[in-house]
């Protein structure tokens, strides 16, 4: 059973950095552990009002709230979807590219709008390798990972600016880099 969930909006909801809303199934125990009660804050209606302030870390923490308003109240909920699916139908075309391909295997199966893939039967070194130079290469940017002891690299997509050409693109600098450095060693 969940007790909160928090999420990052500004890494597929359209929303700039740095935006994550947090969902409590129970508010007030957060505000137990986060509530900041100085006198010159207290007012007659703290105990029939709801006072958000108390669900964060600080008082002095940006109106984040409102980066989430605006999204919404500009694109709406239905653009914001079709947003999300594109960045996952675009995952989906690049991890199938990636299957296609068989250079690379996926390491989890995709899921919403990232790829985490390594060289097939490549060691850590090799996908480390790999992962530096195509940073290097400064044409595209992959973000390395490693959970029990096994390095890999992941492609996230988050940009509504994103077309398909681009996930063909990123394919194939990621063999291009792979070719180059196979020929080095």
């Amino acid at each position: 059973m969940v007790d909160t969930y928090n999420f990052n909006a500004h890494k597929a909801m359209l929303i700039n950095f740095d935006c994550s809303p947090m969902w409590f199934k129970n508010g007030t125990t957060a505000t137990k552990y986060f509530n900041v009660e100085p006198v010159y804050l207290k007012h007659e209606h703290q105990s029939v009002a709801s006072d958000y302030r108390h669900l964060q870390v600080a008082l002095g923490r940006r109106f984040r709230s409102l980066k989430i308003w605006f999204v919404l109240r500009s694109l709406g909920v239905d653009n914001i979807q079709k947003s999300l699916r594109k960045q996952n139908e675009q995952a989906a075309l690049f991890a199938s590219l990636l299957n296609e391909d068989g250079t690379f295997e996926l390491v989890v199966p995709q899921h919403l709008g990232l790829v985490c893939f390594r060289i097939k039967n490549g060691t850590n070194e090799a996908n480390e390798a790999l992962c530096k130079a195509v940073n290097e290469d400064r044409r595209i940017h992959l973000v390395p990972s490693k959970a029990h002891g096994l390095f890999f690299l992941r492609l996230a997509i988050c940009s509504q600016l994103t077309t398909d050409d681009d996930i063909r693109f990123a394919l194939k600098v990621l063999k291009e880099v792979f070719c180059e450095l196979n020929k080095r060693n």
